[in-house]
């Protein structure tokens, strides 16, 4: 970028804001205007887009307090992640290195701009006077049952050799590195979001000023479902129950289908079939986009279950690559006629279709032998015995409550809500304050001992997590009892970095704690994000 002179841009601005004072005056009662922008990777150099944006911010800043507001306008770094560690493994350089210079450059730049930042209030994530306070929160949340440690499947870059978020998996390919994202089982952190699944969907009635289609997004991420268990007899006096949302078009089931981690298939885990498909299942993501767009596969158990409505009839037990344990059950019984997945599997295995849904309006384009597709649409039940003639919610109850009454399931109520999970096996990020002992319990660290550094001698072509291959990092002692301990090698997510730097803002100097109640309570909320 070219060099310009600040003072006259700032004299060009001055005129301009005399000619714009006796506009439409803009009520004053909040006293104060927060005009957040960005909060940038220090990639290098700014691009056009945020010269476009930062103005945006800056009319808005200079306007207000024109206007007579007290105005927060301030600029971060959001400085930890893969870029900075792949970009240093390539180059030979320090991640720390690369990035700092990289942020000297950027606000050199935006400073050339003239726009009216408070450039003392800038903070970056990779300080350690922001992310200490990022740990000590850690620490709090993990006393408070809010941070939890479980083993679950994640999404998995085969190339970048970490965890990926479901936003960070674009096409089934990982946004960096464009690899086709693996299913993978680890034990993570994870904040426990789920908890408040139900508290979030009521919330939603709140937001009067949020526009309907963003709160109907919101909705559907949370994704409340009312449905119900029912087991299944199998052969061998074994069970399998099984989570449906659509438990009226039970007489319509011609097959189950399982999770390759439900408890059933520990019987083949030494099968060489079953082996081969698991490995196949594992090159499927985790993200329902994935899930969705993979070819439908399955295995073939040999069991069969009986049906719990109609008698004297078995149905095949599948495992299935499009079914997770984490969802519902690990379980789920299919109606190809009713459900598009189902159907493309039905179709593939040469399973029966048996349609149990008739369309009010149109055409029933399920004539046998010659069924185009799944129908879920509205209608009416038919070849389902009781059910008969009854509309779908109407069924719901009905099938529901008659299979309460056998004592063969239950109404429950599902989220399609998943908890954030936050660990990244990657050196370049915030260390994750936690400690494992001996007896193997994991604990956090004592906050006197906060901030926990990343060490500066670590080999970045190490295969793996550099920070899991450090000979001494990782040990430690535990300051309560003295006895050795290991540090967790994660690091956290920087979505984590970057879902609280608004507050910070409010009190970026201070050192105690995270920020300032009284600061707070004044600046926030946000009045403008750009």
């Amino acid at each position: 970028m070219n060099k310009v002179d600040v003072k006259e841009i700032d004299k060009k601005w001055q005129n301009f804001w005399l000619k714009i004072k006796d506009s439409p005056k803009i009520s004053n009662k909040k006293k104060k205007f927060y005009c957040l922008e960005m909060f940038p990777y220090p990639s290098g150099k700014i691009h056009m887009g945020h010269v476009r944006n930062y103005t945006i911010g800056d009319v808005l800043a200079r306007y207000k307090s024109m206007c007579g507001f007290n105005v927060l306008h301030p600029m971060g770094w959001d400085s930890f992640g893969m870029p900075a560690e792949n970009a240093a493994r390539e180059n030979k350089l320090d991640p720390k290195d690369w990035t700092k210079k990289n942020i000297a450059t950027m606000k050199k730049q935006l400073q050339s701009l003239g726009l009216s930042i408070d450039w003392d209030l800038e903070i970056s994530t990779c300080d350690e006077e922001y992310y200490k306070h990022q740990q000590a929160l850690f620490i709090d949340m993990y006393n408070k049952g809010l941070i939890i440690r479980k083993e679950t499947y994640v999404n998995w870059d085969p190339v970048d050799k970490t965890v990926l978020a479901n936003e960070q998996v674009i096409n089934g390919r990982g946004w960096r590195s464009n690899a086709i994202v693996e299913r993978k089982k680890l034990s993570q952190w994870f904040f426990n979001i789920s908890k408040f699944s139900n508290e979030l969907l009521e919330d939603l009635k709140t937001l009067n000023q949020w526009p309907d289609k963003v709160k109907l997004m919101q909705k559907n991420w949370i994704g409340k479902s009312v449905g119900c268990e029912i087991d299944f007899e199998i052969e061998g006096n074994q069970k399998v129950k099984i989570f449906t949302t659509r438990p009226d078009t039970i007489f319509g089931a011609t097959f189950l289908a399982l999770s390759v981690d439900h408890p059933l298939c520990k019987s083949f885990n030494k099968k060489e079939d079953f082996l081969k498909f698991k490995k196949t299942v594992s090159q499927v993501g985790t993200t329902e986009e994935a899930i969705a767009n993979a070819e439908k596969v399955g295995f073939d158990t040999g069991f069969k279950a009986k049906h719990p409505f109609i008698k004297n009839k078995t149905i095949p037990v599948y495992v299935a690559n499009f079914i997770l344990m984490d969802y519902g059950t690990g379980a789920i019984f299919g109606c190809p006629a009713h459900d598009q997945r189902d159907y493309d599997f039905a179709k593939k295995y040469k399973l029966e279709i048996i349609q149990v849904i008739k369309p009010k309006v149109g055409t029933d384009n399920f004539k046998k032998h010659n069924i185009k597709g799944a129908y879920d649409g509205e209608g009416n039940l038919i070849n389902s015995e009781f059910l008969n003639d009854l509309n779908i919610i109407e069924a719901k109850k009905r099938i529901i409550s008659e299979i309460e009454r056998k004592k063969i399931g239950k109404k429950t109520i599902s989220f399609r809500l998943k908890d954030w999970g936050i660990s990244r096996q990657r050196y370049w990020g915030c260390p994750i304050p936690m400690i494992y002992l001996k007896d193997g319990s994991v604990v956090p660290v004592e906050k006197s001992e906060l901030p926990i550094r990343l060490p500066e001698d670590v080999d970045l072509n190490s295969k793996g997590n550099p920070l899991e291959n450090h000979p001494t990092w990782k040990k430690t002692t535990y300051k309560k009892t003295g006895e050795t301990a290991i540090r967790e090698t994660d690091t956290l997510d920087t979505f984590v970095d970057s879902s609280w730097y608004f507050v910070r803002f409010c009190s970026p100097k201070l050192d105690d704690k995270p920020f300032d109640e009284k600061s707070l309570n004044y600046w926030m909320p946000v009045d403008q994000y750009i």
